[in-house]
């Protein structure tokens, strides 16, 4: 077919797939629901009976079962002990607790969850694995447009699941590097600040954790470019990891991963060491 402007007819465009409706109910929080309302009534027991017995609203407990609020940790331990699970729910959290972090993430922390290494650079705020409570809630209150109060606990509650990965058996080896920037930033006010340095304290005194500080005096380094993250996989693959205005890229490509770790180990050599790190944040500390 011609049309009378060039000959030809103009192909049809092709819908592309969108992703799925923001509002829509995530799958896992369905399924956890209806395994919730499963136990429920083969104990015997109304919603109001099982709020009553585990200190929970009628409304919390009717929300989780339909699938319209995710389940807490603390909501599905006490679930598990009063309707006798065997554990069926608690496999779920982990999975429920994934789906309240920002979409683009997901498939990220999921795979951050099982590595054997990971290396961050962060040079403008305190990585998520790092953020106390407060902090993340300021960081997330913060977003533009902005975020609903709900969705706020929801990927706070997300992101603090996440550090489950500074503790899990087996030790994951870690390595974070913090801009000075990122410490001297005021996200939400010196009081919220001074308990997080004392969270970098801590964290930073874990034999399986190391942080460092990138000072502001160094000048130009190759962390300049951004934020990454270089991590290797249970099953020992190497990947990294770029995110930038809530677009994240895994990246696969070997020579890609490589020069990653090349600039890991660069700007290893040139932060403070663990030590000297620590001190700088004291220093933060006892200036406030």
């Amino acid at each position: 077919m011609r049309d009378a402007g060039n000959g030809l007819v103009p192909k049809p465009k092709v819908p592309r797939p969108k992703e799925k409706d923001s509002g829509e109910l995530p799958g896992v929080w369905v399924a956890y629901g209806r395994l919730l309302q499963h136990l429920r009534k083969r104990a015997g027991l109304s919603q109001q009976a099982l709020g009553t017995a585990i200190g929970y609203s009628l409304e919390q407990v009717a929300s989780v079962e339909q699938g319209r609020r995710p389940a807490k940790e603390a909501f599905t331990a006490a679930v598990e002990r009063v309707l006798g699970g065997g554990g069926v729910l608690a496999v779920l959290q982990d999975d429920v607790d994934r789906t309240k972090l920002p979409r683009f993430f997901r498939n990220f922390a999921q795979i951050e969850a099982d590595v054997v290494s990971r290396f961050s650079y962060d040079p403008l705020l305190v990585p998520g694995l790092l953020q106390t409570e407060a902090y993340a809630r300021a960081v997330f209150g913060g977003h533009c447009p902005p975020f609903s109060e709900e969705v706020i606990d929801q990927h706070t509650e997300g992101r603090l699941s996440r550090q489950k990965l500074l503790t899990r058996d087996p030790l994951a080896e870690l390595s974070f590097i913090v801009g000075e920037e990122a410490l001297r930033n005021p996200v939400g006010g010196l009081e919220i600040m001074r308990g997080q340095w004392q969270r970098l304290l801590d964290v930073g005194a874990m034999r399986n954790v190391e942080v460092q500080v990138m000072t502001a005096a160094q000048g130009f380094h190759v962390g300049l470019d951004g934020p990454f993250v270089v991590l290797e996989t249970g099953d020992h693959k190497h990947l990294g990891y770029i995110e930038s205005q809530e677009v994240g890229c895994i990246i696969h490509d070997p020579s890609d991963v490589s020069a990653f770790g090349m600039r890991c180990g660069k700007l290893r050599s040139q932060a403070l060491n663990g030590e000297e790190s620590a001190r700088l944040i004291e220093r933060l500390v006892g200036e406030t």
